[in-house]
């Protein structure tokens, strides 16, 4: 039997994995949703956006794609799926057509966090000085555990592309952290403005689905009800 509500796919950002929605998962899945969230290895775009695809392939349709940060970039590549009905952005990157993540972000002013980013191997890590500009709305020991299990994307990443955004043919919610120290929340307005989202604010720094899950959990449970 088809499940009576959509299900719930969740991409996430640069510096974690799946497990970073596991305050919205619980709740999503007690409240009828079908839920997977997707394991990015963080090595290209399209190696992010097949983990989408498999995990669109492990629930019912229609879906609700949830990215955040730059599982919000890999939701607009993914979300022309068929069976992709609706895309929320958590403080995240909505590029357009031809548009970079570094591009996307120079066009307002740098962040603090990218002054506490280290490079080894080809691949890019949150300092233990900067875990504060990531998440410093959580206490220091959950700060100290994000560090801990963050996930290290590869730096050319930050230059991938893609043709087609998802935004263009699916309605889109975003919710807008204004305390952000990775995303410039001018940034996130930007992009919501332009892809035409229906907008929510929060004062959250970059993670709010650990620091303000109700926020998050608002703006997705709108978004499965007008789908």
């Amino acid at each position: 039997m088809a499940p009576s509500k959509p299900s719930i796919v969740f991409a996430h950002g640069l510096w974690a994995d799946g497990s970073c929605y596991s305050k919205l998962i619980p709740v999503l899945q007690r409240e009828g949703h079908e839920v997977v969230s997707a394991q990015n290895s963080l090595d290209s775009l399209e190696g992010d956006v097949d983990a989408v695809h498999r995990a669109l392939g492990r629930v019912g349709s229609p879906a609700v794609l949830v990215g955040h940060s730059w599982g919000g970039y890999v939701i607009t590549a993914a979300g022309t799926d068929d069976r992709v009905a609706g895309l929320v952005y958590v403080a995240a990157l909505g590029p357009d057509a031809g548009e970079t993540p570094q591009e996307l972000i120079g066009k307002f002013d740098t962040p603090p966090l990218f002054s506490h980013l280290d490079t080894e191997d080809g691949r890019i890590w949150i300092a233990r000085d900067g875990i504060s500009d990531f998440c410093g709305d959580l206490p220091e020991e959950e700060q100290m555990l994000v560090w801990a299990t963050q996930g290290a994307p590869r730096a050319e990443v930050l230059g991938s592309t893609l043709d087609t955004p998802a935004w263009r043919s699916k309605p889109s919610w975003f919710l807008v952290t204004t305390q952000d120290h990775a995303v410039n929340p001018e940034l996130q307005r930007f992009g919501a403005q332009r892809m035409g989202a229906t907008v929510a604010e929060v004062a959250s720094a970059h993670v709010p689905m650990l620091s303000q899950p109700e926020a998050v959990l608002d703006l997705i449970r709108k978004a499965a009800a007008s789908v």
